[in-house]
């Protein structure tokens, strides 16, 4: 961390990264809120999370746009469409508005999903060094765990101090900030690689996939990380039948577990960076995956203290999983191909874990739910111990400096102790 900290971009990019988190965050749980107590319906409230995560099935797209547009002008742009898009939320006024919600909701949604593949291509131009981006990552992730952690509650009270359209004001701030973190970066922005003129447009869309099936780390981690997200959705049906069955609390007592799972995630993102580069990217994730097996497990047990425990040992395990996933992605995928690549992970990774949670809900009505925890340890152990049994790739583990990929554009020339580095507030608001 104290690396990364030495380079200006990155002091830049951290600082309007937590602001942006922290506005992203408030938001989320407060449009749920919104909705909620305009029309008193739950499913009006879930539906502004499906809003939210509907346009994440245009991902591909959002690769493509990406890997085919300067990326700095790029997220500037969406970043400052973005906040005007938040603003609109002022016009809501009661329950007749409540489309206008959806609507900013799916266009907001929208905006994640091109911002998401921007940010991961745009940390591989701005970390001067390789050994650096499970760093960069790192801390990227622990910001957003600990936003998890705070941001909610701030939006949702001061959602009932302010009103919503203070909490979007808020957000929109968030995006402005982030707008002109991206230009003030020391970093090149050149003009992207010219696509191949005898590629149809279908194939262009999906080289991202072609890509991740070729290289033999990424596919292997992505396998292991596929198979721990098609049961990870369990626990979204679990937690409440824990909190009932096993330990007879209220429903509320879910978000006392949910606050634990907050702090191990903390705790597992500042570890993160170190564990991918001792370990390599496989390893890391296979230690991740330990981590959520184990914790997973003493869900079973029916005592407050030990399910807390496994809820912190569980969100531990998620940031080593995704850290090293995404820096063996960055490292492994040259940059006229980023976007795409990142697409097709978050693609590869979010379809299972979405069945999950529905194949969750349905298997609780007419099995035990610990029988559904025994699955998840299962396959979740299973998948630590394939990518375990792997052959070591020779580049997973971090060198001392490993020079940027070939078709990486260059950053600027850095000033006397500072170079360029990563950022999110810059590139995913």
């Amino acid at each position: 961390m104290r690396a990364l900290l030495a380079h200006r971009d990155l002091r830049i990019y951290l600082s309007a990264q937590a602001l942006s988190m922290f506005g992203d965050s408030a938001l989320w749980l407060a449009l749920a809120i919104w909705a909620k107590s305009l029309t008193g319906s739950n499913s009006a409230a879930a539906l502004v999370f499906f809003a939210f995560l509907a346009p994440a099935l245009l991902s591909p797209a959002a690769g493509l746009l990406v890997d085919r547009s300067r990326r700095l002008r790029l997220l500037t742009i969406v970043n400052l469409t973005a906040a005007v898009l938040v603003s609109g939320l002022l016009l809501v006024r009661g329950a007749g508005q409540l489309w206008l919600i959806y609507a900013i909701t799916l266009g907001y949604g929208g905006a994640y999903t091109v911002l998401g593949a921007g940010q991961s291509a745009l940390l591989r131009t701005l970390v001067p060094d390789d050994s650096m981006l499970a760093d960069a990552n790192g801390a990227l992730r622990t910001m957003q765990e600990a936003m998890r952690l705070l941001a909610p509650l701030a939006g949702a009270g001061l959602y009932t101090v302010a009103g919503g359209g203070v909490v979007a004001l808020l957000d929109a701030a968030t995006f402005l900030l982030a707008a002109g973190a991206l230009r003030l970066l020391r970093v090149a922005d050149p003009a992207p690689a010219r696509p191949d003129r005898t590629a149809t447009w279908r194939s262009e869309l999906v080289a991202g996939i072609g890509h991740v099936r070729r290289t033999v780390p990424l596919r292997q981690l992505l396998v292991a990380a596929a198979l721990t997200t098609l049961v990870a959705g369990f626990a979204e049906t679990v937690i409440f039948a824990v909190v009932d069955t096993a330990l007879h609390r209220p429903p509320a007592f879910v978000g006392v577990l949910e606050m634990a799972m907050a702090v191990g995630a903390v705790l597992g993102g500042l570890a993160s960076a170190r564990l991918v580069r001792r370990l390599g990217g496989a390893r890391a994730a296979a230690t991740g995956m330990l981590l959520i097996g184990t914790g997973a497990g003493l869900l079973a047990v029916p005592v407050t203290g030990v399910v807390l425990a496994g809820m912190a040992i569980l969100g531990a395990g998620v940031p080593a999983l995704v850290v090293a996933l995404f820096t063996t992605l960055q490292r492994s995928t040259p940059a006229h191909l980023q976007g795409r690549a990142f697409a097709a992970v978050d693609v590869l990774l979010s379809t299972p874990q979405t069945a999950s949670i529905a194949l969750g809900a349905g298997l609780a009505v007419v099995i035990d739910y610990r029988l559904l925890i025994a699955a998840m340890v299962t396959v979740v152990l299973a998948a630590a111990g394939y990518l375990l049994t792997r052959p070591p790739a020779p580049s997973d583990v971090d060198t001392p400096a490993t020079a940027p990929a070939a078709d990486a554009p260059a950053a600027d020339p850095p000033a006397p102790a500072l170079a360029a580095a990563p950022g999110r507030g810059s590139a995913a608001e």
